[in-house]
């Protein structure tokens, strides 16, 4: 008897098994695979520079004036000074990512002397949630003009992220 208990046993095994669908998963094309972090760009990195009681760090090619994107600071004030550059029609704000947390921050808009644009600052607190995230995933992308610029350090800069930050307060 136990034989045949064995083979409906096995019978209902199969026809479950003939019944379930098995769907292979479509590999994306290789344009769309992204690990969600920007990788850094060649020649341009987040740099940072202590001046006694003052810091800053900056976003942009070395030793140019290329900067996209700067924060400055007095030590343990907690706050922030954002400045960006924009083009003519900018809106007057400064609109920074990171990792998916967003924050506008009201901007005064001057022309600049540097590029054509204006050169936009503003205030922020440095425990700002998309400034936390930025701490903790180490990037930071920069809204302008309705285009994304994301801005990822060289792997030997990511230290200083922190270091700007601890120094804030």
């Amino acid at each position: 008897m136990r034989a045949p208990v064995l083979i409906i046993l096995t019978g209902l095994t199969l026809g479950a098994a003939a019944c379930a669908t098995v769907e292979t998963p479509i590999a994306p094309a290789p344009d769309v695979v992204s690990s969600g972090a920007p990788v850094p760009v060649a020649d341009h990195d987040w740099f940072y520079h202590r001046d006694g009681s003052e810091a800053r760090l900056v976003y942009g090619l070395a030793e140019s004036d290329d900067l996209r994107l700067g924060l400055d600071c007095s030590q343990g004030s907690g706050r922030l000074a954002l400045s960006a550059v924009g083009g003519p029609d900018a809106k007057p704000e400064i609109y920074i990512e990171a990792g998916g947390e967003t924050e506008r921050f009201a901007a005064r808009s001057e022309p600049s002397e540097l590029h054509e644009g204006v050169f936009l600052t503003a205030e922020a607190a440095a425990n700002a949630p998309v400034f936390q995230r930025f701490r903790r995933i180490g990037w930071l992308a920069l809204w302008l003009d309705g285009e994304r610029q994301a801005y990822a350090p060289q792997p030997e800069s990511v230290p200083n992220i922190e270091r700007f930050f601890a120094f804030c307060g």
